[in-house]
């Protein structure tokens, strides 16, 4: 199972530019709002068109421009669950799923599709009930049901979790989890959590301004995301501009410190990212004095803001995160970072 993605559509002065391809498990489109993530879904779709390129799904060409092929989103065979599930609101919770399930199938079929499929989303007992008198993740289960029962061969999410209080949230994307592992066919997640993607995803696509701009193994992006936009939106609150001096050195001059790196520099590097839980004191390496500038309690963790002490006022404050737990008895102690938590940034 594979999808392969390489399209241009201009968009006023937004130029959309994506290239990547599937290979089963679930890959996250991860992006800041207006990067082109939910877009590039519509047009695997069939909502909108590309001006250019092509998308082909298990080897059946959906789009291609030059050769002027443009399957109709009915014969795409893909599932879409939009961001807040397009339910019907008139209609009961049996009434939307059915409306999933082919015409061609036969009534006795249809009905048994249909409540095997309440069973399996764990809606049985709600047959009559209506959108408005289900919960948030009661109504993404009754639109996922309704796309599942069409038997698609791929399953696209966008922003799943918007529409959801942050109480519901947790217990939902266990779920998610789940449906997408029962669906053993490739998923794409439109996302701008970081959470939602390191949970969820096998593989992640950073979408930057209109273009894919790294995509690899999760884990992989998050250890090394080798861009600023990328460093970003996986949650790392330091970055700083840098300067190579040696095949595993880079000076941060807003720092005014030298740091040694796991992996080489090359020449092109021109930031630095440092996760706010990688700074300890009793790491010897790339250690500093620090000043305190603020505190900030949370429940279950410290931010701490410091300055290095060569570092220069009118450069933003660092920040060191830790739980409770960890609490040092004297913060302003020198500070290290491991080399292998320095983030080598080329963009």
């Amino acid at each position: 199972m594979s999808l392969d993605v390489a399209i241009q559509k201009a968009l006023g002065t937004f130029y959309l530019d994506v290239a990547f391809q599937t290979h089963g498990g679930v890959l996250g489109l991860l992006g800041a709002s207006g990067s082109g993530k939910s877009k590039t879904l519509q047009c695997i779709t069939g909502i909108e068109q590309p001006d250019a390129g092509h998308i082909a799904l298990n080897g059946c060409v959906l789009f291609d421009h030059i050769s002027h092929i443009n399957v109709s989103v009915q014969k795409r065979r893909v599932g879409y669950l939009f961001q807040h599930y397009a339910l019907f609101p008139n209609m009961t919770v049996a009434e939307n799923i059915a409306c999933g399930i082919r015409k061609s199938v036969a009534k006795r079929e249809r009905n048994e599709t249909l409540y095997t499929m309440m069973e399996r989303m764990r809606l049985t007992g709600l047959e009559k009930q209506k959108p408005a008198q289900l919960s948030g993740g009661q109504q993404q289960r009754v639109a996922l049901a309704r796309i599942l029962v069409n038997e698609p061969d791929m399953l696209l999410l966008d922003e799943p979790f918007s529409a959801l209080d942050s109480y519901l949230k947790e217990q939902v994307m266990t779920e998610i989890k789940e449906i997408l592992r029962q669906f053993q066919k490739d998923s794409i997640i439109v996302t701008h959590n970081r959470d939602e993607a390191y949970q969820l995803c096998d593989h992640i696509a950073v979408l930057h301004q209109g273009h894919v701009e790294v995509m690899g193994k999760t884990a992989d992006v998050f250890a090394q995301p080798q861009t600023k936009a990328a460093a970003m939106l996986t949650g790392c609150k330091n970055i700083v501009s840098a300067e190579k001096r040696g095949t595993y050195e880079v000076f941060v001059p807003a720092w005014g410190i030298l740091l040694t790196t796991c992996q080489p520099v090359e020449d092109t590097v021109c930031a630095i990212g440092v996760r706010g839980h990688s700074f300890h004191q009793n790491v010897t390496e790339n250690a500093y004095p620090i000043r305190v500038l603020e505190e900030i309690e949370q429940p279950f963790e410290w931010i701490v803001k410091f300055r290095y002490e060569q570092q220069t006022d009118a450069s933003p404050a660092v920040w060191w995160r830790f739980a409770k737990m960890d609490r040092p008895l004297q913060l302003e102690s020198p500070l290290g970072v491991r080399p292998e938590d320095v983030l080598l940034l080329y963009q």
